[in-house]
């Protein structure tokens, strides 16, 4: 049997372990996927990694608020992908060659449960909202479809960081106040505010799809373009999806998404 765990604080809410049992019901693959709570410290955070993997585990979820040390962690002693590395930030881990590897699969999950909505991106203009590692680690998947992309942040100088970092052409940042006039195909929420209880100012703003990153409260983001007749999409489909590319990166085992009840 194989073991995984996804590592967290607080953890007991995760949905990772009837996800992925889910997941592994529909290939025959016997599994064994629990919670792992971790005080939260950097030293704790490794030990508990290097225990898991040194005891025989087979592949580890990572979530807040531990991204960032895992990308630490693997960047120290292990390798890295080029998604976790431009994310600045980890959430699948295994061993691969004998080494810790650390991934990112946040980005490509949202890519992918866009298109499995129906939207797609090439020659599109999306808009993000939010400068932080939620949208840093979905800049590179996005850009990858071909659309050009528009980040928007209430501090424009961190929007700009993002800029120097990912240089590239389709990328422009732009301060927030200025989304209250725009026009997109799709935009994205990639920041707390759903869970916060924070509003957005989005004035006027327009799309013809909207995004929210977060999921399980209220989204004042999209009932604003929801009273628009736009075609609205929270984020529990990036999650299943991440999960997905996580399983599949692990075992090795393709999943049909469309064959298998989920929780």
């Amino acid at each position: 049997m194989q073991h995984f765990i996804v590592i967290g604080n607080p953890i007991n809410h995760s949905k990772s372990p009837e996800i992925h049992h889910a997941f592994a019901a529909s290939v025959g693959l016997p599994i064994c996927y629990q919670r792992q709570l971790c005080p939260d410290n950097f030293d704790s955070f490794v030990a508990v990694v290097l225990a898991f993997f040194a005891g025989g585990g087979k592949g580890a979820n990572v979530t807040l608020p531990f991204k960032q040390m895992a990308h630490q962690l693997v960047q120290s002693q292990g390798e890295i992908s080029d998604d976790a590395r431009h994310a600045g930030a980890v959430n699948t881990l295994m061993i691969k060659n004998g080494k810790l590897y650390g991934d990112n699969t946040d980005g490509r999950g949202l890519v992918a449960d866009l298109q499995a909505h129906g939207i797609t991106l090439a020659n599109k203009k999306v808009a993000i909202i939010g400068a932080g590692g939620a949208t840093r680690g979905a800049i590179l998947p996005l850009l990858s479809t071909g659309c050009s992309l528009d980040i928007y942040n209430r501090t424009i100088d961190k929007a700009r960081q993002l800029l120097e970092q990912f240089n590239h052409p389709a990328l422009s940042a732009r301060p927030l106040s200025d989304l209250t006039t725009a026009r997109y195909d799709l935009i994205i929420n990639a920041t707390s505010a759903t869970t916060t209880g924070q509003t957005l100012t989005l004035g006027n703003c327009q799309a013809s799809a909207a995004y929210d990153m977060m999921y399980g409260k209220p989204s004042e983001f999209l009932a604003h373009f929801q009273h628009q007749g736009a075609a609205t999409f929270d984020g529990f489909g990036m999650l299943i999806q991440q999960a997905k590319l996580s399983f599949e990166l692990w075992t090795g085992k393709m999943l049909d998404l469309d064959k298998i009840t989920l929780p």
